[in-house]
Parts: structure tokens; sequence; C-alpha cells
């Protein structure tokens, strides 16, 4: 029999067992599925940002070549529904109806007003150019401030306001906290609008057979769309099979039910074929959900030795025209992270969640937490800057010891676990800080026109999105367990079904890993399926760094069970008590007798047979189980950039990036390696290069990815990374989260490298993106003829015990 000694797996840095098929293309995308009959979908999309409809004339469509079917919106008002919003974040929030298709109004540039059903895709894109389309032009509503002034144009005249929302959390008293504070720092930041841009497009095909429907989509969320769509529609929840194929990315632009989907549901169902429909690149930068947009007002109070007294942070945040999924959620989720790793006497917040004639936002990688974290690393710099220290000493003033964790924080969470001064120690021998600031002192002194920077970021974040009490007390209409299943078969191969929806993670490679060392069994004896509700019928899917934290928790969970199950079998067939029995790769045997004992797979192969079981034991070892945490957990990191910037064009250039990251137990370092540098990546990008762009009427000026930057790995400087590891108190296998953490800390650590090396320029903030343009202009916005050049002075402090 085959067992697995020795080597354990998790911990291994093993490659992932998907990417041969997924970077040969021998896979299932799901513009690769056609079905036999298979129709195609193409939207006729608005051109106007704010409009009402008039007039939809789809005669001449009809009659093109190859077309089946025309649809307006209004003829499926009576059947679309209202796209779903699962977060009500206050009793008095407003929302808006959301139809798949618009029916009367428009109100964002890409919104569906009709569509055309023919049998080959190019028939389909034809005809939309048959359709006639009357509209009455609506102010458009673009920019946030003006958008809550009074006498405002409204995106939705029925509401009476452009405001959803007002949400309000208070700790302490902070009132108290800023006045006569030795030090107050005033600062608005920008976290302009972001594109997901996932690799693969958003697909969707629905196939209709009887009273029965199966929905193929690159969706991140196949169970929790499986419910909404059903909810939408009124189509029985168990006539529904959602199924996600091989998905190419998601970064939260597929956690999201949208029109699209509904709409190849109720068309398969009217034309009773199965119906197809993927976007085009610049389809989806128009429609797709968009990230961040919010404007933020910060005030930290301090005292002079470097002590934070209090912060203060107000936010206007851009909810677009419609409130999708979790949209007025994404903001609040920074709530509880605006405090980062530090300690304060007070804390405020406010968000007030905006209507735009803009597409709706909603989760982005990070999902609230880099643009909290992004606001407080950087106006901790600012406070280091203020008070001529350097930012690493200030931020060793005030951050949580070690030796204090658990620790209540000011923003109302419970951080288990961390060690924020081993990581900033391994971070800045890395970096070698101290030989970096002495350059960056001589550069200074001879008006270097290149300029080198330094920037830090020191962060946490909270992911594995999950305690459902928790979800609870903030409204969200969900809970956050996770659920896995152990199938343990007559052969001694194992199958393990995961509710959470892998889309790039790894879950394959790491669940197998994790499988494998629990039951003591080969890695390659180990099938993980996911991602079809007909073969994992209960999951809450995969978003918010929370597949290992949670989801990979509730198949270690599973294991223990078939473990023990097994027991019971085993001590049977050994004559011994189960408490005598020792289980070590994949192995019982009872303790202190020199036996050959029983391998798990004769277990199995005893229990299947049941010729001889124990009274009350059923033939089968195949375990389930569900974990929802009692809290989040809680990666942490420090982040050290240096740039070059070019004070004569403006331009960046990263010349050194250093991040060790704390994401607890690792399962698979390979993976944590690749997940961590596809998030600076993105958050580099945000800092750098990225920003969707809305003219004064509402059109998106960055639809294609020429307008569109996003960085490609000639971009990117080579990254140094490491890990420090303080095991999760909140899950038996001492694991955090990993997916996000490189975007969260990546994107203040940079733009602070920036802003440190104008500097002596007296330039105290770029918005992003910090293209050289912008550069530029931020030092001649704060260059006069008398200003003296850089090596006039303007440096920092000390190191302040910095390495």
């Amino acid at each position: 029999m085959t067992v697995q000694e020795g080597r354990a797996e998790v911990g291994s840095p093993r490659k992932r067992s998907e990417d041969a098929r997924l970077i040969t293309g021998q896979t299932r995308w799901t513009d690769n599925l056609a079905p036999a009959g298979t129709l195609h979908v193409a939207f006729l999309r608005s051109p106007f940002a704010h409009a009402r409809i008039t007039r939809v004339d789809t005669s001449e469509a009809a009659r093109s070549p190859g077309v089946v079917a025309v649809f307006s919106g209004a003829d499926f008002a009576d059947e679309q529904g209202s796209l779903p919003c699962a977060w009500v974040v206050t009793e008095d929030m407003k929302h808006p109806d959301h139809p798949p298709m618009a029916v009367r109004e428009v109100r964002y540039v890409g919104e569906p007003v009709a569509c055309v059903v023919a049998r080959d895709k190019y028939a389909a894109a034809d005809a939309l150019e048959e359709i006639d389309v009357d509209y009455e032009p609506l102010p458009p509503v673009v920019d946030m401030n003006e958008a809550v002034a009074d006498g405002a144009d409204l995106v939705h005249e029925e509401l009476g306001t452009n405001k959803s929302y007002t949400w309000v959390f208070e700790n302490g008293d902070i009132d108290a906290a800023l006045r006569d504070a030795p030090v107050v720092i005033a600062r608005e930041y920008v976290q302009q609008r972001l594109i997901p841009s996932a690799m693969e497009p958003r697909s969707v095909l629905c196939v209709p057979e009887a009273d029965d429907f199966t929905l193929y989509s690159a969706t991140q969320i196949p169970h929790i769309l499986r419910l909404m769509l059903a909810t939408v529609t009124g189509i029985a929840e168990h006539r529904i099979r959602v199924v996600a194929p091989d998905v190419g990315g998601g970064f939260g632009s597929k956690l999201q039910v949208y029109g699209e989907e509904v709409l190849a549901l109720l068309l398969a169902r009217r034309l009773g074929r199965p119906v197809k429909w993927t976007e085009s690149r610049s389809e989806g930068n128009m429609t797709v959900h968009h990230g961040r947009d919010q404007i933020q007002r910060l005030t930290l109070a301090a005292e002079r030795d470097g002590r934070i007294r209090g912060f203060k942070v107000d936010l206007l945040a851009d909810m677009g025209a419609y409130l999708m999924l979790v949209t007025p959620g994404i903001p609040l989720l920074g709530a509880f992270m605006f405090n980062g790793i530090y300690k304060m006497d007070a804390y405020s917040f406010t968000c007030t969640g905006v209507f735009t004639t803009k597409t709706p936002t909603d989760a982005y990688r990070g999902a609230g937490r880099p643009e909290a974290t992004y606001a407080v690393e950087r106006i901790m710099d600012e406070l280091a800057a203020e008070l001529d220290l350097d930012p690493i000493e200030v931020r060793r003033r005030n951050w949580i010891a070690h030796e204090e964790f658990p620790y209540d924080t000011i923003a109302g969470l419970t951080y288990d676990s961390g060690n924020y001064e081993a990581a900033t120690d391994k971070a800045l021998e890395l970096f070698q800080y101290d030989k970096l600031r002495a350059e960056q002192a001589e550069r200074r002194e001879r008006n270097d026109p290149v300029q080198l920077g330094i920037g830090v970021s020191t962060f946490t974040e909270m992911c594995g999105l999950a305690p459902s009490r928790v979800l609870g007390s903030l409204s969200y209409g969900a809970g956050g367990w996770e659920h896995a299943s152990v199938r343990v078969l007559p052969s001694g191969k194992v199958e393990v079904v995961t509710g959470s929806s892998a889309h790039g993670q790894g879950h394959e490679t790491a669940w197998a890993q994790i499988t494998a060392d629990r039951l003591g069994v080969p890695f390659e004896d180990v099938r993980v399926l996911h991602g079809d509700t007909a073969i994992s019928p209960r999951g809450m899917d995969t978003y918010g760094s929370r597949s290992l934290a949670v989801g990979g928790v509730a198949l270690y969970s599973a294991c223990e069970k078939v473990v023990d199950k097994a027991r019971k079998v085993a001590a049977h067939l050994l004559e011994a008590a189960e408490q005598d029995l020792e289980f070590s790769d994949g192995r019982f045997s009872v303790r202190g007798v020199q036996q050959e004992g029983k391998t798990i797979q004769e277990v199995v192969l005893a229990a299947w047979a049941a010729h001889d079981l124990p009274e009350g034991i059923e033939p089968s070892l195949d375990s389930d189980a569900t974990f929802d945490p009692d809290n989040f957990s809680f990666p942490h990191g420090t982040h050290l950039c240096a740039t070059e910037v070019d004070t004569e064009t403006g331009m960046v250039k990263i010349r050194k990036y250093v991040a060790v990251d704390d994401v607890g137990k690792v399962v698979n370092p390979l993976i944590v390696e690749g997940q961590v540098h596809g998030g600076l990546a993105q958050g580099i990008a945000q800092a750098l290069f990225e920003e969707a762009v809305y003219d004064e009427e509402g059109n998106l000026t960055t639809t294609t990815m020429a307008d569109y930057l996003v960085p490609s790995a000639a971009d990117l400087p080579e990254f140094t990374t490491d890990r420090t590891e303080t095991a999760a108190t909140s899950n038996p296998m001492g694991v955090k989260g990993v997916g996000e953490a490189g975007t969260i800390a990546s994107t203040p650590a940079v733009v602070n490298a920036v802003v440190d090396a104008l500097r002596p320029f007296g330039v105290k903030d770029v918005p992003m993106p910090c293209s050289p343009e912008r550069v530029w202009r931020a030092i001649r916005a704060e260059r006069k003829p008398d200003t003296a050049e850089p090596g006039a002075g303007g440096g920092l402090g000390s190191a302040g015990g910095a390495q």
C-alpha cells in the first residue's frame, strides 16, 4: 500500500499542478465552450452618461442576416428584476432599482439598452448598427464634490439626493485629541478610479435543458451567483446550476452579479437555446465594475515627540450610478484599518457614499484596505517630515509592540498576533536603509537633478473575510463560513470538494498539499474539485484573501474528521483501544507495540467492504466540515521602496523594492511568492500608471489598453521578498491571507518614495498616478525664482536607530 512518508507537503514549494493546462491553454475558459446550437449575444450600450430613452426601434436589426431575435430593456421589464445589493450599510441607505437592461433612463456610458441574438457573434455585432434609439440627454454628474453640493443635478431624481448613505464610527474623544494638539496635520488625498483588467474578459454561457439551466460564467462566486440569479429571476434555485470553469483572474471584478449573467439566463429561457456573450476589452473597461475612487480628508493630531493623539477621517466614496453586490460596504472595510498598526487615543471615521453618472464601483484587490493603508501611511510620513524624524522612527514610537498582542485597536478589532519589529528589522537590513539614506543626503548636497527618494509602508490588513457574526453586525447580507468535503475512494485515492472557487490562486495544489499531509497519502493521489454548484453545492466562494484562512481550514477540519472515523475502524481491525492508536505518515499503529499496523488505504478498503465493521459504523470515511472563524486574520509587513526621480523630466524609476511580509504559517512558499509579486505589480500600477479618466460629459476616455496604462514586466523592478512568521490564533492551522498584501502595502511605499525625493522642493504630495507630467508640475508649483535647490537643505533627521 502507498503511504506518504517523510517529506511534509505543507511548507514545500511545490510547483502548481494546474499550471500545465492553464499556461498551455489546454483548459476550459467559458468562451471556449460552444454547445450545439449556441446563439451569440451582443449588447447595444448607451453613448450618454445620463439620458432618458424616448424610443427604441429594433425592426431593422431584426431583419439583419443571421439575427434570431432583438430585445430592448422594455421587452424584459417584467422579468429582469433589479440587480442585487447585498450590503445595506445604514437603515436609510438610498438604493435605487438597477435593471440589467435599461428601460427608461441610462445613467452611465456603457449601460445596456438593447441586445441582439444571432447565429454568430459577428452577425450580432453588425446588427447593433441597425438599432435606432432616441435619447433625451440629461446633465451628467461626474465630480463628487459637485454631486453633494446644494442644488446639484441628480443621478436618480426620485431619490432627491446624490448621497446614498453616511456611515459614522467614533471611538474616543476626537475633539479633545485635536484641541490644542502640538502638531495637527491636515491632508486631502485622492484615490483615483481603477479598472481591474483581469487577463480573461467576462464571459457567460447559459444552456437550457427542459426546466433546468446550466450557466457557465467567468465568475469568482458560483454559489452566490446561483442564489442571486434565482432571487432576481424567480427561477427556482434548484433548477439553476452555475459552473465557473477555469477563470483567468478576477481581482474582485468577478465578485459580482452582472446584468449580462441575468440576461443570458432570461434569453436562454425565452429562446430555448444556449446563448453566449463574451465582452471585448474596451466593452469591459466601460462596464466591469471599477475600483477605489475616494476623496480622503484626513486630520492627524500628535504630540511633539511624534505620539499620535487622534486621527479623523472624512471620505467621499464614489458609488457610480448604482449600488452593485457589495458597493456600499467596500469603503467601510477600510474604516477598521485607517488606524493601521498604530496606537492612538481617539479615532473618527465618516464616509458618505455618492452617486455619479459613472460605471459602478465595487471590490477591487484589497477592497477598502488599500485605500485606508494609503491614507495612514502617507500621513505618517507627513508627520515624520513635520517633526524632522526618520519615517521608521515615528512608526516605532506608535506601533503596537509584539508583546502587546492580542491587542484591541481603536477601530474596534482585536489583532491576534504580529511582530512589526521583526518584519521591519529584516526589511531594513535587506534594503540597506542607512546606506541609501547616506546616498540620498549626498545627492541633495550636490544638487543632483536625479533625486533619490525612500518610501516606507508598515501595514496590516484584516482578511479572511469571514466571521459571520461580525458580518451580520455590519448588516452584510450573508455569512462568511466556508465548506469542504473529503471523499476517500475504495482505492485509497482522495477527492476534495471545496466551496472556495479558484481563479488563479493555486487551490488545486495547496488543497492537495494540506490533504496529503493530514491523511498521509501521496500528493498525486488527491484531486481537488471546485467551481460547480452541482459538485460543490455549499460554499461562500473566493474573495478577501479568505481561501486558505477559511476554506483551507474547513478542508483541514474535514481531513481530521476522516482520520477520526478511520481511527475507529483501525482500532477494531487491530483489536486495540482508539486511545492507544497513533497515526503518522498515513499509518495507524498501536502505541508501544512493534507491528506493521494499518495504512489509511487499508482502513478505507475495509470500511468500503464492510465485512467487519464495529457496531454503528457506516461503510464510509467521507467527511464534511464547515469553518466559520471567530476573528479575521491579520497579515502584516514592512515594504521599502527607493525611487530615482528626474526633477527635470518628472520621470520616476523604482531602483529597489523590498517586501517583508508575515502571512502566518505557509502552505506553499512558491504560491505565496507569486501572490506577493502579483500584488506588488497592482499596487505599483496604482501609484505610477493606472487611472480611469472621465471627461466633463461623463465619457470614459481610457477604454483601451493604449489609454489605460497597465504596466508590463518591463515597467517593474526586481523585487526582494522575504517573510517573518507569527501564527494566527484564529484558526488551527495558524494561517493568514496573502492575496492582497502586496497591493495594500506597495502603493503608499512608492508614493512616499516619490514625495520623499521631492521634499527639498517643498512638495508634500503628488496625485496618483505619479506620472512624469504630474511630478514635473508638482515641482514647478512649489519652485519659486529664489527657491534654493535640493542641496540647500530640507534633509531628513537621523535614522533614529534604523538599521
